[in-house]
């Protein structure tokens, strides 16, 4: 380091020495935050560069080499949205309401907080079973650093737009409008992504606050803000009771998308425009309609796409891996009108409509609470089994108004206090 000094100034300096030597006893994670703000304050507060001018070989200078980081305009199509314009670590600090130095744990080297102790990191964990097998690994931040993705989700990323073909964590669009894109079609194509949130990694996330113009400080810094390194005694566990492979464990090893805070699914949607701009192409190519449901891809159209499902497949496939995510190949299905259609659980055949079975299952699981009560149906111990009975019948009447009437009415003669 003294040595490129040296040759930056074009001349032996003695005190370069002692400065480059203050500067190197620095934590590595101050050093990945260094913005060329932050560097000219440091460098400011060196006894080391303040003795450099008393000396008898003060710096001389030969021209700017160091220019103020400042936010580039955004690209066309993002220059009408109204995002926050931060230049520097403690714009970023008064943005969010913090101190500088409040920030800076939330920020701090990752691999470094990654190996701390499980009481001093920002997420805790959580694994739920599968239906279909495996878990579901939750990163949920904790209350202050949840309150501070908010506030970077609702001022920033829900100003900028995703592509029209997701539907999912949207305001404005939603499931429904998933299932019904598809109702009535011929044949449906249904594919799954696997570890969608684990797949983006912080790489990904810092090419989004590029992109806006944010300066190489402010992408990292927000970066680190929302992304996650899942520690080793959390990883080792999964392994251990083989709920993950090595692959897994090793991109949730690396800074990723936590699933469980606010912001990632937005940031999901805007990492994966690529992904639905080119399947969307695709889709027209084919004749056919496309829409995604956060890991839910469903393209649908004529019989012919029946026929060419194996090929699709396999195209679909390469998208998907060229854009840096990955197919579960299992749970690739395609349904025509000789079975039931299904997108996210709704049957879409003809319009979208309840399962038949979950319609019978509901139906007497209401039933059977206005006969015995609804505490001794409560099998499973929801712990707010009266908000889970009205969020089913509050679903199957988004999903078929008419058909749900029989159920409300049987909801309203619940005797909830039995």
């Amino acid at each position: 380091m003294a040595a490129r000094v040296e040759a930056a100034l074009g001349e032996h300096s003695p005190w370069a020495a002692d400065l480059c030597a203050a500067l190197m006893g620095r934590p590595l994670g101050l050093w990945a935050l260094l913005t060329v703000p932050r560097l000219a304050q440091q460098l400011r507060r060196e006894p080391a560069f303040v003795a450099a001018f008393e000396s008898d070989w003060p710096p001389v200078l030969r021209c700017p080499v160091l220019t103020p980081e400042r936010m580039r305009p955004a690209p066309l199509g993002l220059d009408h949205c109204a995002v926050p314009v931060l230049t520097g670590f403690g714009e970023v600090a008064a943005w969010l309401g913090l101190d500088t130095p409040d920030l800076e744990p939330y920020v701090a080297c990752p691999p470094r907080q990654r190996r701390a102790d499980l009481a001093w990191q920002h997420y805790r964990w959580r694994w739920w079973p599968k239906p279909a097998g495996g878990v579901r690994l939750l990163e949920v931040p904790r209350p202050r650093l949840k309150a501070l993705q908010r506030r970077v989700l609702d001022d920033l990323l829900d100003r900028l737009p995703v592509h029209e073909a997701a539907c999912g964590f949207v305001r404005g669009r939603g499931l429904m409008d998933h299932a019904t894109l598809h109702a009535g079609q011929a044949v449906l194509l249904h594919f799954d992504l696997r570890d969608f949130f684990g797949s983006v990694p912080a790489a990904r996330v810092h090419a989004v606050f590029a992109t806006l113009g944010y300066p190489p400080g402010v992408c990292r810094v927000l970066t680190a803000l929302l992304t996650s390194r899942v520690p080793e005694p959390v990883l080792q566990r999964l392994r251990d009771e083989g709920l993950i492979d090595w692959p897994q464990a090793q991109r949730l090893r690396d800074a990723h998308l936590p699933q469980g805070a606010p912001t990632s699914p937005a940031l999901a949607n805007l990492c994966a425009f690529g992904l639905d701009l080119r399947l969307d192409g695709l889709a027209h190519v084919l004749g056919a309609r496309y829409s995604r449901y956060a890991d839910d891809l469903v393209l649908s159209g004529p019989p012919a796409l029946r026929a060419r499902a194996a090929a699709i497949e396999g195209r679909v496939g390469a998208i998907v891996r060229e854009e840096g995510f990955r197919l579960n190949h299992r749970k690739t299905h395609v349904g025509t009108q000789a079975g039931a259609q299904r997108v996210c659980g709704v049957v879409v055949n003809q319009q979208p409509n309840l399962p038949r079975r979950d319609f019978d299952r509901l139906k007497a699981l209401l039933h059977r609470c206005t006969v015995h009560g609804p505490a001794a149906q409560n099998t499973a111990g929801a712990p707010d089994f009266r908000a889970h009975v009205m969020g089913q019948v509050g679903w199957a009447a988004q999903v078929n108004p008419a058909k749900a009437v029989r159920l409300q009415a049987l909801l309203a003669r619940i005797d909830w206090g039995r």
